[in-house]
């Protein structure tokens, strides 16, 4: 049996808000459950357990990440522009209302050694996605230096979520300028 839409959403809405605020170990399935308004047996009735709910967080998340990502490279007027356009939608993502401190999917990976396999698959989807996406935006401007150039902006980008462990507040201009040097 199939878990209705708007029970979904709130199941999702819920976990997403505890696990990548509270951190998944610290928040309790039960915490889950109570701020969705939902029972065990709903829960079960579309997941398997806790980590395919958190998988399904993260899916849900990935894909407003990168419809905001696609937004701000539909802005960009150049093929720079699109290229940079990951720090912009680094900044607007944070402002919307699943914006967090710093990112759900490091905070994920931190929090497990040997993630489970559904997890696990999400983690390197996402980073596999970030990392194709910033060499074919790179590939018009460094041609053959594509492949470095994305995992060195991959690095800024980490760096500049991590950093926002931090400081708490910031923006990406420093990973910007450090982004715009690599491409001089």
């Amino acid at each position: 049996m199939t878990m209705r839409p708007g029970t979904e959403r709130k199941l999702l809405d819920a976990a997403e808000e505890l696990f990548f605020t509270r951190g998944i170990a610290a928040t309790p399935i039960d915490a889950v459950l109570e701020r969705a308004g939902v029972s065990a047996a709903t829960l079960y009735r579309g997941y398997a357990g806790k980590e395919a709910l958190v998988a399904a967080a993260l899916t849900r998340r990935h894909d407003e990440w990168i419809r905001t990502w696609d937004d701000a490279v539909a802005r960009a007027v150049d093929d720079r522009g699109r290229l940079l356009a990951v720090f912009d939608a680094l900044d607007a993502f944070r402002s919307t209302p699943t914006g967090s401190r710093w990112c759900a999917f490091l905070g994920t990976a931190s929090e497990y050694a040997d993630a489970p396999a559904e997890i696990a698959a999400v983690l390197h989807g996402e980073t596999s996605t970030l990392r194709e996406r910033l060499r074919d935006r790179a590939v018009p401007l460094v041609g053959d230096r594509a492949e470095v150039l994305a995992d060195q902006l991959l690095l800024v980008v980490s760096g500049s979520l991590a950093m926002r462990l931090r400081d708490g507040g910031g923006d990406t201009a420093t990973a910007r300028a450090v982004a715009a040097a690599l491409l001089a």
